[in-house]
């Protein structure tokens, strides 16, 4: 079955639970270092590994920096909520229970519009809670998962980071975007968490994860039965694993076979998801209240100062952009589809013209991107450094194509623009007489071209330029190497 088959069949219904760790100095309910990449079980104490007698005391300012991200997601905050314990065994909970929050969240009722297609689609937001996280276990073995393992490690260093939950309502009518409206929520989840700061939101390292809830339904019929694909670890792969769980669905549904409610998880390499275990219902974590802690009453006068002390977010940023910059709507969406909006508008804050800014985050780096499989952001260059490159080209320092080779530099090395453009010479070969010397040896190696271009067949001049161009490791200026072959060659335009 291919993908339109499933949309002229099925309604799908999505839903997205998205974990943040964030960026605070020690853990949420203990004094123990958040720092990653320390070597293993050495961020621990007695309260993170839940060692008896052991105290826990909340950490102000992930509670803040949760009521920021609800602030900022349009939600209502509690003015009185509490922690629970949330039961269940895993290796990775040394525990054996997780404080989290359960019908009382510190954030409801919020939502993001996010823009796909043309299309404004409203992703309403269920809650944003707050938790602890998990330790971090590593099979080992050929296939990294446990099945098939020699043995497991587990690191608890990780346990007890503050973590945020955003779980969204239902979103349904998206058709055939559905899988576009998760990857773009998302994403503009991504910046606006980057733009309050409270998190990296790097993927990589696991502080921003994703659990998709996919469904499908033929029209008019209730909602179908959800699968939750776990920890989905980029925005592609969100994209790519709704898709997937649509194809797999509609499949099974056709053979008149039943989705069962499981987690899955997803497959980067074949891009499809495998079945994980059964899903359980909020009755099989015996939540109850957790009873050394004391409940959460925030201040609606702090509430209302920290919502006026919000930065700009990045869809009011996007608006004043398209503003400043004279862009037309088209180019915004461009932009907007490409990831690209605030890496031009910080292009041209420093320093570029509007368009040549444009055009090289659309241009060679959207293609340097795709080529790397990272968002346009996670180049290892920055607006600045972009701007500079232009600046360069436009004083006739450099070629466009030795600015792309500086590009190639940068993003291998992590070196400055100019440090790449010294360490490689890159720069415009300016000297009139040894362009000549370099068109003489190209007339000479190439008597028949020449003759052809003698002959009045000017498009052959072409050949002679690229022969000069690579004598000169293309740092001459193409349009004057052109003009002084055609000059030694007694043509004229």
């Amino acid at each position: 079955m291919n993908y339109e088959d499933v949309i002229a069949r099925y309604e799908p219904v999505i839903g997205l639970e998205t974990h943040v760790e964030l960026g605070t100095a020690s853990k949420m309910f203990c004094g123990c270092s958040t720092e990653f990449g320390a070597p293993p079980n050495t961020h621990t104490c007695p309260v993170c590994l839940g060692l008896p007698g052991a105290l826990p005391v909340a950490n102000e300012k992930a509670i803040e920096s949760t009521i920021r991200i609800g602030l900022a997601l349009n939600c209502s905050i509690a003015s009185w909520c509490r922690f629970a314990r949330k039961n269940y065994f895993y290796p990775d909970m040394p525990k054996n229970f997780q404080t989290s929050q359960y019908d009382e969240p510190l954030c409801v009722d919020g939502y993001l519009d996010v823009e796909v297609g043309g299309r404004t689609v409203r992703v309403g937001i269920e809650r944003v809670h707050l938790e602890e996280d998990t330790g971090k276990n590593t099979h080992v073995g050929t296939s990294g998962r446990i099945h098939g393992a020699d043995y497991s490690l587990v690191d608890y260093n990780r346990a007890g980071i503050p973590l945020v939950e955003i779980v969204t309502k239902p979103v349904a009518g998206a058709g055939e975007l559905a899988p576009e409206v998760a990857r773009e929520y998302v994403t503009q989840l991504r910046d606006i968490l980057r733009t309050l700061g409270v998190s990296d939101v790097r993927m990589e390292q696991g502080s921003l994860r994703c659990d998709v809830n996919t469904s499908l339904n033929k029209p008019g019929e209730p909602w179908g039965t959800r699968t939750e694909t776990k920890n989905v670890n980029s925005l592609r792969s969100v994209e790519r694993a709704v898709r997937s769980e649509m194809l797999r669905q509609a499949a099974l549904l056709d053979r008149g076979e039943r989705i069962l409610q499981e987690t899955r998880h997803f497959q980067e390499t074949t891009g499809d998801t495998r079945s994980g275990r059964s899903k359980e219902e909020a009755t099989d974590y015996r939540y109850f209240p957790e009873p050394d802690l004391v409940p959460m009453a925030p201040d609606p006068e702090w509430v209302e100062q920290l919502r006026k002390e919000l930065p700009e977010l990045p869809a009011a940023r996007r608006a004043r952009l398209q503003e400043s910059l004279g862009v037309s709507a088209e180019d915004m969406v461009q932009m907007a589809n490409a990831g690209v909006v605030e890496l031009v508008g910080a292009t041209v804050e420093a320093g570029a013209p509007v368009a040549e800014a444009r055009n090289w985050w659309l241009g060679y780096l959207a293609q340097q991107a795709n080529q790397r499989e990272v968002e346009a952001s996670e180049l290892g260059i920055t607006p600045g450094q972009v701007a500079r490159l232009v600046q360069l080209v436009a004083d006739g320092t450099l070629s466009v194509a030795l600015a792309r080779q500086a590009v190639d530099g940068v993003l291998e090395t992590g070196s400055d623009v100019d440090a790449v453009i010294a360490e490689r010479g890159l720069k415009r070969v300016s000297d009139t007489g040894a362009l000549e010397a370099a068109a003489d040896e190209a007339i000479a190696a190439n008597p028949d071209v020449a003759e052809k271009v003698r002959g009045g067949k000017l498009p052959a001049v072409g050949a002679l330029v690229g022969a000069v161009m690579k004598a000169t490791r293309g740092q001459a200026d193409a349009a004057a190497v052109r003009t002084i072959l055609l000059e030694k060659l007694g043509v004229s335009e």
